[in-house]
């Protein structure tokens, strides 16, 4: 529910978050209602925390939803600043996958359900 002030305009209360990764850096705007993406990233001074960062004109969303920076915003919003992938997500899908590869090998000298013939042996059995 959008709050109003004192001249009658209403106002959207948001967010802007940016996680790095040492620390989450979080400012609360309140702006007119109408207002976008944009301006609360202006009205929050994103731009003087993280020159290199606003320079590189970053992906944007809210709450986990890429969105452009025209989106309008409604009360209550939490608008995150994304960070470029530091590694290409298909290189470390594979990584994983050979490293979950490399695990699953058994010996093959192994005995084969030992257990099972264990517990046979216990009954009475084999």
């Amino acid at each position: 529910m959008a709050n109003s002030d004192t001249t009658g305009l209403s106002l959207v209360a948001v967010q802007v978050v940016y996680a790095r990764p040492e620390a989450i850096w979080r400012k609360a705007v309140t702006l007119p209602l109408g207002a976008t993406v944009e301006q609360a990233l202006q009205a929050s001074g994103f731009a003087d925390a993280f020159p290199d960062v606003a320079a590189r004109h970053p992906s944007v969303g809210i709450y986990g939803q890429a969105c452009s920076t025209e989106r309008p915003l409604a009360d209550g919003d939490r608008v995150e600043v994304y960070r470029p992938l530091v590694f290409d997500p298909m290189e470390s899908r594979r990584r994983r996958a050979l490293h979950r590869q490399a695990f699953m090998i058994k010996a093959r000298n192994r005995p084969r359900r030992r257990k099972a013939k264990l517990a046979a042996a216990a009954r009475g059995g084999v």
